[in-house]
């Protein structure tokens, strides 16, 4: 394993999105040996617990625990401090929760590594907008005003302000979150489809290759991997584009 072929790897996030430990262990058997990121969500965290995070950790794999925590400070602060306590490498919060929210998590995620030095701090991220959202639904259902990019921005700049480490985002807005918050805020980027897949419930979608072209550090792939005849395969050949992109 090449360390070209190691680092795009791990830039890969597959997501387990099964309703139980045993099937998600499943895909989890048939991708081993690739050192991708494991995401866990709430199907899944809630259905098998910490219990699962704590198998993908002793397998030797990264965590990325997506919860979308939004709730009061307070309780979004102690939501962190158990999640770093689990040992994620990655965990989220809602930028809509605003800026005292966001601050929040990050004392939660230190009070935690303050009483215990044998955790590895994680990167926290906020999600900005769900890449299902479409202009329509942003304006006339969530009641938002503006475009999409304007809102991804608006909660991009929040979530930097607050200390936060990036932002979950579609890919089509990485450049302008680049340009606003600079290169070394992460963005995770979710809707991502190789080409010829089905969109699904997805309305802002790039390739993997086009996702890595226009800078994102991270993608979250689920069912181009999850739903394949050989998910293995499918997983390489994501992995192949990033390393060509």
């Amino acid at each position: 394993m090449n360390q070209a072929y190691k680092e795009m790897a791990g830039r890969l996030i597959v997501a387990l999105d099964y309703p139980d430990a045993t099937q998600a262990l499943g895909l989890v058997e048939q991708l081993q040996g690739i050192p991708c990121y494991m995401k866990v969500g709430m199907q899944l965290f809630y259905a098998a617990g910490p219990d699962f995070v704590r198998e993908l950790k002793d397998r030797g794999y990264s965590v990325f625990l997506d919860l979308k925590m939004h709730d009061i400070p307070n309780t979004v602060k102690g939501g962190a401090e158990s999640i770093t306590r689990l040992g994620v490498d990655m965990f989220n919060v809602h930028a809509a929760g605003g800026t005292q929210m966001l601050q929040a998590a990050y004392e939660g995620m230190t009070a935690a590594l303050v009483s215990d030095d044998t955790l590895s701090k994680p990167i926290i991220i906020a999600v900005t907008q769900l890449t299902s959202t479409s202009q329509t639904v942003l304006n006339e259902q969530i009641g938002i005003e503006g475009t999409i990019q304007d809102a991804v921005v608006k909660y991009a700049k929040l979530t930097a302000s607050a200390g936060l480490n990036g932002v979950v985002a579609s890919a089509q807005e990485v450049p302008l979150i680049s340009k606003t918050c600079g290169k070394e805020f992460i963005t995770v980027t979710p809707g991502i489809r190789p080409a010829g897949s089905a969109i699904g419930d997805q309305s802002r979608v790039l390739t993997p290759g086009e996702a890595i072209q226009q800078g994102s550090h991270y993608i979250v792939v689920g069912r181009p991997i999850t739903a394949a005849n050989n998910p293995r395969e499918a997983a390489e050949q994501i992995i192949k584009e990033m390393m060509e992109a």
